[in-house]
């Protein structure tokens, strides 16, 4: 999701500049809280205060984290009322014992607690979790009127409850802001679910219908975010008694800045502040894509997660409020540019209907399916009443919708047969499409124009088509393969020439999701390997990213790319030939004898290819699909990192990334699971579990074995369990090496792999790290158990008998 990042900048939210910034965190009726001034909490992590947003000089009264420089509000007690001058204001006590927004050039209240206070000796303080209380100043200080817990905004700040406060009917729930610089009352809410069960609801705040559900608590972590039992910096804590039920979180860390919120977006997000790159970094965010939010891009538009940006008008359609659009609030959609041609009842309107193809057809409320027999027929049916705006005919039935074309989602189709989405006819005034008369006057121009010149033109035509054909009589004049040096000294192939020199693709080396691999030769008898990619949509991703990936890239342990082909539809990439293949053919095969040195020299070559790509290139690149398949083996049996189809690119000045799952099932890290923005982490994980598979000869598999010891569980589980029992390794290698292993490499490459698949990323070593651990140059110690991997495998009940 593009949007991830939380953007309010000094430019656009401020803080007022303080004249002398308070030291304390209590306000008191004698002394109040000025303009000018700010509250500190004890520890000083949190401030209060005046700020201002955007342009318009509106000032709000809010918490903000203190120890961040990007000013970012936790919590504002004017959301929906700003101020537009605040030199004559201060927050104190009133004579009522209230907190309150004083304006002291008329001594008029602009906000209040209104609490039901018994005595008018109360003090607010700020407290060390960002908590505003307003409490009796001489007794217990648990003895709280009114406290900004109760009513967040759209921050859910560690130890604050979220939920219903059963006695009083007090809801704790999250609404998000109107923009990027507006905290007014947004669209989007989060809360407990009113049915009763024990999950989180997102909401539009206009409708009762959630677009995202938690899953129900199971005492640990909600059903379907298992992400939260990795941890990461936070114990969760879910209450049901007579008085309360509530939801809460603590930090592990409390130096670690996390911030909990509800997007603009309508997104459920989890920030931290790095001060490394000194901004808000995601963690997570729900629904993980943008366009699950329900009508996030408001009416008369398309949403899409593969576009950017993901929301954009229908064809005859303009954005209503530009201004809004650029604050990342869309959902006041679009506006049509010219009015329909209706008189209903009537079908002899001009208005005509334009096709969109793979679109997601929603249902709802002014969705009707009345009787027609073909589409043309259900298009005169919505001619036939002013409110249609759009019909669709799908497996002989007629859909036509009416009014406001809320939540329409794009899909990615191959052709326009829409495998993975219908067409949905819109419905245009005339004015929206070319005229026929002004059509005929330009073909008309046209054919005057090109009449006018064919002659002239026909000799250079001529000409081109003799050098074509010298050109391709000449090709492999000599035997030697005539080729074009592209940009970095990649070779940019002709098609033919390619097919050539694969014998029409006959020897295939292998294949993959995107296409299949052959080999080849060169006029200079040089081997390559040409990958064919043969999904159209798919394949053009991943044509983009190896070219732009590894096409810049010179490592040992690296395959080189020598060429590409993009003639048309057509995309090949031309590498070095790896004779012994991929490595998953030495390790898996039942007739597999790879000797233990040559492994732990693989797993060292990969792991400094990795910590070169993470580490050492212009833009750190984030593999994404590590596996025994993507590893290739040249005729010395050294490894190159191959496959850069999913690869990403991250800037030096970020350190994480927002995309979409991609990867092999079995190599995953968790954090894929949670859509959460990933590091070059992922390829860590996926590296121990590669390693695991290195050591053991085998799949990382519950599959029961036939060699003895205790290979029935879950291996990654199983080689952890004997490193904390401080058992031999020598059941866990590849019994097919009958012995001939040197242990303590064993040892260390065990230990390395189950540091490598730790549940929380930051527990994980990097992959420099792996590389000294490996050639000996760093001491490691024994890892814990990844809690995630011993819950999924069900430890305990997954023991099979080996004989």
């Amino acid at each position: 999701m593009p949007l991830l990042l939380f953007v309010f900048t000094v430019f656009t939210l401020h803080a007022a500049a303080p004249a002398n910034s308070a030291t304390t965190d209590t306000i008191s009726a004698a002394q109040p809280l000025v303009g000018g001034d700010k509250l500190v909490s004890g520890n000083g992590r949190y401030a209060l205060g005046f700020f201002e947003t955007g342009s318009d000089s509106n000032w709000y009264m809010g918490i903000w984290f203190n120890t961040v420089p990007k000013l970012t509000p936790a919590w504002v007690a004017n959301r929906d009322d700003p101020i537009k001058n605040i030199t004559s204001l201060e927050l104190t006590i009133s004579g009522d014992g209230n907190l309150v927004i004083l304006n002291r050039s008329s001594s008029s209240i602009i906000c209040s607690s209104q609490a039901r206070v018994t005595t008018t000796d109360t003090i607010a303080v700020l407290l060390n979790t960002g908590n505003l209380v307003l409490q009796n100043s001489s007794s217990n200080p648990s003895d709280v009127f009114w406290q900004s817990f109760d009513y967040p905004t759209d921050t859910f700040l560690p130890g604050a409850k979220l939920g219903y406060d059963k006695i009083t009917g007090l809801n704790r729930r999250l609404v998000s802001w109107k923009n990027l610089i507006n905290p007014a009352t947004g669209a989007y809410h989060e809360e407990l679910d009113p049915s009763g069960l024990n999950q989180f609801l997102l909401t539009p705040l206009n409708s009762s219908t959630p677009y995202w559900y938690s899953g129900v608590w199971n005492g640990q972590y909600f059903a379907l975010m298992p992400e939260m039992s990795n941890g990461y910096f936070m114990n969760f804590t879910f209450v049901d008694n007579d008085q309360e039920k509530y939801f809460m979180y603590t930090l592990h860390d409390e130096t670690k800045v996390i911030r909990n919120y509800v997007d603009v977006s309508g997104q459920a997000k989890t920030n931290m502040w790095l001060e490394s790159s000194q901004n808000w970094v995601p963690m997570f965010a729900q629904p993980k894509a943008q366009c699950d939010v329900y009508a996030v891009c408001g009416p008369s538009t398309i949403c899409d997660d593969n576009a950017l940006p993901s929301c954009n008008c229908m064809k005859g359609f303009t954005v209503r409020s530009p201004k809004d659009w650029e604050l990342d609030d869309r959902t006041s959609g679009c506006l049509r540019n010219t009015p329909l041609d209706c008189s209903n009842g009537s079908t002899s309107s001009t208005d005509r209907f334009y096709p969109m193809p793979c679109v997601r057809l929603p249902q709802n409320d002014d969705h009707s399916k009345p009787a027609a027999a073909s589409s043309g027929e259900c298009a005169q049916i919505c001619l036939g009443n002013c409110s249609c705006t759009a019909y669709s005919f799908v497996k002989g039935e007629c859909s036509v919708w009416h009014g406001e074309l809320l939540d329409w989602r794009q899909h990615q189709c191959s052709d326009s047969s829409s495998t993975n989405g219908e067409t949905l006819y819109l419905r245009l005034a005339a004015k929206e499409f070319p005229s026929q008369q002004a059509s005929r006057r330009g073909k008309t121009n046209v054919i005057l124009i090109i009449s006018a010149t064919v002659a002239s033109l026909g000799l250079l035509a001529a000409l081109v088509l003799l050098i074509i054909i010298w050109r391709n009589r000449t090709k492999l004049s000599g035997g030697t393969l005539k080729i074009a040096k592209g940009v970095n000294g990649i070779i940019a192939f002709r098609y033919a020439d390619l097919q050539r020199a694969t014998k029409s693709f006959s020897e295939k080396l292998g294949g993959g999701s995107f296409g299949s691999v052959f080999k080849g030769s060169l006029g200079d008898s040089a081997t390559i390997a040409v990958k064919r990619l043969d999904h159209a949509n798919q394949g053009e991703k991943q044509f983009r990213a190896e070219v732009s990936s590894i096409g810049i890239i010179h490592h040992i342990n690296l395959v080189r790319l020598i060429g590409f082909c993009c003639e048309g539809s057509r995309r090949l990439l031309v590498y070095e030939h790896m004779p012994n293949r991929s490595l998953d053919l030495h390790l898996f095969q039942s007739n597999a004898t790879m000797p233990w040195h040559a492994r732990y020299q693989i797993a060292l070559g990969v792991a400094r290819g990795l910590a070169y790509l993470h580490d050492s290139c212009q833009d750190c690149i984030i593999h994404c699909d590590i596996k025994p398949e993507n590893i290739l083996l040249d005729a010395s049996f050294a490894p190159r990192i191959a496959d850069f189809g999913m690869a990403k690119l991250l800037g030096r000045d970020f350190s994480r990334v927002l995309t979409t799952v991609r990867g092999t099932a079995g190599y995953l890290a968790p954090e894929w699971i949670s859509g959460v923005a990933v590091t070059t982490k992922i390829d860590v994980y996926s590296y121990g579990m590669v390693l695991l598979e290195i050591i053991s000869g085998r799949r990382n598999s519950w599959a029961p074995c036939s060699c003895g010891g205790d290979h029935g569980v879950y291996f990654p589980v199983n080689v952890a369990q004997k490193l904390l029992e401080g058992s031999d390794v020598w059941s866990l290698v590849d019994h097919m090496l009958h012995g001939d292993v040197n242990l303590d490499e064993a040892a260390t490459a065990c230990k390395v792999a189950c540091w490598c698949i730790q549940d929380d990323e930051f527990d994980r070593p990097t992959m420099g790290e792996v590389v000294r651990i490996l050639e000996g140059l760093a001491e490691i110690s024994v890892p814990p158990m990844p809690r995630l991997l011993q819950a999924m495998s069900g430890r305990g009940s997954s023991h099979s008998t080996c004989s």
